[in-house]
């Protein structure tokens, strides 16, 4: 008997999971709501003009490599990276002093780091050395969370506790009792500087004075390992997944809207004490039951357990949510521009000089960052993407394309109603015009031909997200790693979560990760290890009895045949944790 997966949602995470979980034997159907598969990493294409229009960024390219190793496939076969250097220019806010309207004095983060430091030492005495001394900080704890933290379902946090992280304890605390912003406030006295090392926190849907000290690991990103971009635009990864997960036998399809996850009720048992029941498929807005031995949600997680399922069976209930923070959403504009633009890189960060203020007026002060009490800045700290530097066919011979990311507060009432498109329209004015002040385009907004703006009430529409954020659940360290929701429903069993409301957390490459997790948890494999690769086709006959699979997806033959063996050999003495290999070789 095969196991049936529905996976609910086409994002990365959702894509990736049905992958991995067909190769591994399962019949999967993978159902998403929109017409095309993506979710935030979708694309957006007019007058010749294309856009990506959510990730950017290509970080953490091991973690790219180690999922389409999984499949027995090379990234490299699938999508052209190209390196950029420089790897994205800084416009810090134009000093007053130089009179109203002044340009910004840019500098450039470049590909190589000893021209980095140079760059910094000659800004601030002493800065360069710094610099140094703390990316090579970062790249310790980035291979420490790597190694240990990022690839655990956390169902065994001492398994993530050797040797070599115990002998760092000291150090781990350190990073974790103090904020990113007290570790760069110790690195460096320059604002602008700070900022450079600070503004990660911002790709974790927060801000450096609410992360710990422990993403520091970020800035080995970008100032060591480098910045890459995959020609075509970051929507050209997703229809690389799409392409293996249908090779691997998965039924992709679209226009199909879950509605709800249909649940049995069951009693409590040793093994899960908290159960309340057992999904056994999912219902579409059609009224059209798809059913499935296992339900893995890529939906928001909020919508997951707010909506999707029955008050009964909810883990997380809204009154849970009241006292957390879901960090960050974000105004988007799309424009394509007439004529060159010189001035900008292919990525540009723009700082504001009250840095603190930028992240008070979108994020306030309390952790759980009520709307009432957050608003819209006037100047702002924002990103600007320029892909026609690194490739022309984003747009029409003689164009450019802009993507303008603003961070905003998470407040699904900013562009919602009949004034919301209006509304939205301002901002995007606002911040082009911000954009070309400082960049030195003055007449840049008079040049845009075509453009589209997407804010909060647009993510809570389309994405069901939470509050309208953009990301997810922001990463204080109180929803973070082992404090993050699990990736399984101990209420319902054979319910599991993939995606950037759980762990290890938000963005593309993490998303990929929680796909594995997902694995991880079908084969009961509780290391903090990556599955080895290439993963053997039908690897989920070898799951552990403790797996999901072997309850609920691999039928109850296959489950008794697998638990008889597993006391077999415990019978002979050898510890649960290794007596059946993931059997992924």
């Amino acid at each position: 008997m095969t196991g049936r997966v529905v996976v609910v949602g086409g994002g990365i995470g959702g894509l990736a999971t049905a992958a991995l979980l067909a190769r591994g034997g399962a019949d999967v159907t993978l159902l998403e709501r929109h017409d095309r598969v993506g979710g935030r990493t979708g694309t957006w294409e007019s007058g010749g003009f294309r856009f990506d229009t959510g990730p950017s960024w290509y970080f953490m390219p091991e973690v790219f490599d180690h999922f389409f190793a999984l499949l027995g496939e090379r990234v490299e076969d699938h999508v052209d990276l190209v390196r950029l250097d420089p790897a994205y220019r800084l416009f810090p806010e134009p000093d007053p002093a130089r009179g109203p309207g002044a340009a910004s004095e840019p500098f450039d983060v470049v590909g190589d780091p000893e021209a980095n430091w140079a760059t910094f030492e000659a800004m601030e005495p002493g800065a360069g050395e710094a610099f140094r001394r703390y990316t090579a900080e970062s790249t310790d704890a980035y291979r420490t969370a790597l190694d240990h933290f990022l690839y655990t379902t956390f169902e065994r946090p001492d398994r993530a506790i050797t040797g070599d992280v115990a002998r760092r304890s000291g150090t781990l605390a350190s990073l974790l009792t103090r904020t990113l912003a007290d570790k760069v406030a110790a690195t460096t006295d320059h604002p602008v500087l700070r900022q450079v090392l600070g503004y990660h926190a911002v790709f974790l849907g927060s801000s450096p004075y609410r992360v710990p000290a422990l993403y520091s690991l970020m800035s080995h990103l970008d100032l060591v390992d480098g910045v890459r971009y995959p020609r075509g635009g970051m929507y050209t990864i997703i229809e690389a997944i799409e392409r293996l997960a249908v090779a691997q036998g998965v039924t992709i399809r679209t226009g199909a809207e879950v509605v709800a996850v249909e649940v049995d009720g069951a009693g409590r048992s040793a093994r899960h004490p908290r159960r309340t029941g057992v999904a056994r498929g999912v219902r579409l807005a059609s009224g059209e039951v798809v059913p499935a031995d296992v339900v893995v949600s890529g939906a928001d997680l909020f919508h997951t357990e707010t909506a999707l399922l029955a008050p009964e069976h909810r883990t997380l209930p809204e009154s849970w949510w009241a006292d957390r923070g879901p960090g960050i959403s974000a105004l988007l504009v799309m424009a394509g521009v007439r004529g060159e633009l010189p001035e900008l890189a292919h990525h540009s960060l723009f700082f504001t000089r009250d840095w603190p203020g930028n992240f008070d007026a979108i994020l306030g002060a309390g952790r759980s960052s009520r709307p009432e009490d957050l608003r819209v800045p006037d100047a702002a700290s924002l990103y600007v993407s320029r892909t026609t530097a690194t490739d022309p066919s984003a747009a029409p011979e003689g164009h450019e394309n802009l993507f303008v990311l603003v961070p905003f507060p998470a407040d699904a009432s900013i562009g919602a109603g009949p004034a919301g498109a209006a509304e939205l329209d301002s901002y995007a004015d606002r911040y082009l015009d911000q954009v070309g002040r400082w960049a030195g385009v003055p007449d840049l907004r008079a040049r845009v031909v075509t453009r589209k703006v997407v804010g909060p009430a647009d993510f809570a529409r389309d994405f069901s997200a939470w509050r309208g954020t953009a990301l997810g659940m922001e990463h204080t360290l109180r929803q973070s790693a082992m404090f993050r929701p699990a990736d399984r429903s101990p209420r319902v069993p054979n319910l599991l979560h993939v995606g950037g409301g759980t762990v290890p957390g938000v963005g593309l490459p993490m998303c990929l990760i929680s796909a594995e997790l997902v694995a991880k948890r079908l084969l009961g494999e509780t290391s903090p290890s990556p599955l080895p690769t290439p993963l053997r086709p039908g690897y989920l006959d070898a799951a552990r009895r403790r797996g999901a699979w072997v309850e609920h997806g691999g039928g109850a033959a296959r489950g008794a045949a697998r638990a008889a063996a597993d006391e077999a050999v415990a019978a002979r003495g050898v510890p649960d944790d290794d007596a059946v290999p993931a059997g992924a070789r």
